[in-house]
């Protein structure tokens, strides 16, 4: 697998066709997705590979058959998966129906971390099929996908706990959980649902009651069920009407964007530029990361 670097497309910007649109990129967020690509996890062998999901940026051509404009402010989420080329770009050409006006309260590097994590989260929600009252585990509380989860489901009146790092148990609570454990702490079959994000696979699901709930966040990866419970995985895809609403959660303080460091994508012109990235990747391989890491051009 190849890494096409940012700016190798400058000679050759990218046109939309129709129902597309083409953003300059001001901000691309850094996922473990894109390790995992660049890694060779999802084949691609011998093959060009574009990194990167989420976009911050302007809209600067569009297609026919769209309702964006020129000059338009947008945040979208492009599924990359096997692309040439993802967000980790200079242009990037996106499905109009991906799209979403950008949060009007964040800078363009906090919009970026929006879409894929937070589409995965309500996603995932969304395959649980929980209620108001009802009791959710959410693993990896702390993280990117898990925190919103855990913004989202308290906004619905879903009563949360939180597992999480001791040293997170502040912050998670602050998200709106209402209780935090660490790993291991919570009763088997406690809970009528589990969001696993932090992929403990059959460990989460021993502490779903019979008859509950679970939810991975790896397509595929999910344990099989066993006592009645429900068993499934998050592949997310784009949708902009759903992107659109949890902006709007965004600017009503609702959801939180957390940075946690910002790279230079560098200039087409710039030999510095793959270090930066390279950096960028070294540290989200550290672990520990509290938000995203973000690429600005």
């Amino acid at each position: 697998m190849t890494y096409a670097p940012p700016g190798a497309y400058l000679l050759n910007v990218p046109e939309p066709a129709a129902g597309q649109v083409r953003i300059k990129v001001a901000a691309a967020t850094l996922n473990p997705v894109d390790a995992e690509v660049r890694a060779g996890s999802f084949g691609g062998v011998g093959k060009r590979l574009g990194l990167g999901w989420d976009v911050a940026g302007t809209v600067d051509a569009v297609g026919t058959a769209t309702s964006w404009a020129v000059g338009d402010e947008v945040v979208a989420l492009l599924v990359a998966m096997g692309k040439s080329l993802g967000t980790h770009a200079d242009y990037v050409i996106v499905d109009a129906d991906a799209v979403a006006k950008t949060p009007t309260t964040v800078d363009a590097v906090h919009a970026a971390t929006l879409p894929l994590n937070a589409l995965a989260a309500a996603q995932a929600l969304d395959l649980l099929d929980i209620q108001k009252g009802q009791s959710l585990l959410v693993t990896g509380a702390a993280g990117a996908v898990g925190g919103y989860a855990v913004q989202l489901a308290a906004h619905r009146g879903i009563s949360v706990t939180a597992l999480a790092r001791e040293g997170d148990e502040e912050f998670v609570r602050s998200l709106g959980a209402a209780h935090f454990t660490t790993s291991g702490a919570v009763e088997p079959g406690s809970v009528d649902a589990v969001l696993d994000a932090a992929i403990l696979g059959e460990a989460a699901l021993e502490r779903v009651r019979d008859g509950g709930a679970y939810v991975g966040v790896i397509p595929n990866a999910h344990p099989a069920s066993v006592r009645g419970v429900r068993t499934g995985s998050v592949s997310v895809t784009a949708d902009g009407a759903r992107l659109t609403e949890l902006v709007a959660l965004l600017d009503e303080g609702v959801l939180t964007a957390r940075v946690a460091e910002t790279y230079a994508l560098g200039d087409v012109a710039e030999t510095y530029a793959l270090g930066d990235v390279a950096k960028a990747h070294a540290r989200l391989a550290e672990g520990g990361v509290r938000g995203r890491v973000v690429l600005v051009p």
